[in-house]
């Protein structure tokens, strides 16, 4: 009895084995190619078999138990992981790292809580953790874009913000135009995903419902309350990143912090 978990185990990696053969492929052509990418490519996909290995098991044990301390534990385990990311994507943002897991455990938390609120989903361990998992991703990717890009933006206009700020406007007032600019660019993603699901591609949610022998429609309705989910914790997350990024940008009186846009 002890074995037999091992010996299931195997007998599915067959098929995740069998499927290297197409990162074989791909290592070849980079080879061929003299792209260089042939170890960064291996390297890629054992740490993928590694890590998701390791969080299969870790998944299997959470799911057998009842202790709501285990969702909270693996929620901010993910948002911890996903603010560090962030955080390293707009690494000149002062303090980057906990701006980018507060506006994340925000978003990502509102929503959740709307969700379970709402009888949308049960608060137990099978449904909160996969359906948290995917809101902390999207977000991740939108609160590291927006606070990069609002940097960015304002230490290309620096000239437009001082000029704002001399004839008096607020510091909000004085990147306005940045803020709408870096919020747009970081949504568009998600928001042109949304236009075009079940057109172009059928989403990871909806595939591995029908995959799983789901009816369609039940996949399809899954999938409708996934791509509501994402645009509103990614929209509450990108939002909040702004107002708490932009005051490090300022002095107390009022004036841009060189030092924060001095470095490259």
């Amino acid at each position: 009895m002890e074995l037999e978990w091992a010996v299931e185990f195997l007998k599915g990696m067959i098929k995740p084995v069998a499927a290297l053969a197409v990162v074989a492929m791909a290592i070849a052509l980079s080879y061929f190619q003299k792209l260089g990418l042939e170890w960064e490519m291996a390297y890629s996909i054992f740490r993928a078999f590694l890590q998701l290995s390791i969080i299969g098991f870790v998944l299997d044990f959470i799911f057998n138990q009842e202790n709501a301390i285990w969702i909270l534990m693996a929620y901010l385990f993910m948002v911890s992981v996903a603010g560090y990311t962030a955080g390293e994507r707009a690494k000149h943002v002062p303090r980057g790292k906990y701006v980018a897991g507060a506006s994340i455990l925000v978003g990502t938390g509102i929503t959740m809580f709307l969700l379970v609120v709402l009888h949308v989903f049960p608060f137990t361990p099978r449904y909160i953790i996969p359906v948290a998992g995917m809101m902390v991703g999207n977000a991740m990717t939108v609160t590291g874009v927006t606070m990069k890009k609002l940097r960015d933006d304002i230490k290309i206009q620096m000239n437009l913000v001082e000029t704002a700020l001399a004839l008096g406007a607020t510091p909000r007032q004085a990147t306005l135009q940045q803020v709408k600019r870096s919020l747009v660019i970081a949504l568009s993603p998600v928001l042109d995903n949304a236009k075009t699901v079940g057109l172009i591609s059928l989403p990871g949610a909806m595939t591995g419902l029908i995959m799983g022998g789901a009816s369609p429609l039940e996949a399809i309705q899954l999938q409708i309350v996934v791509m509501n989910m994402l645009v509103g914790a990614s929209t509450v997350s990108s939002i909040m990143s702004t107002y708490l990024s932009w005051p490090s940008f300022f002095t107390k009186a009022y004036q841009l912090e060189t030092n924060v846009f001095s470095a490259d």
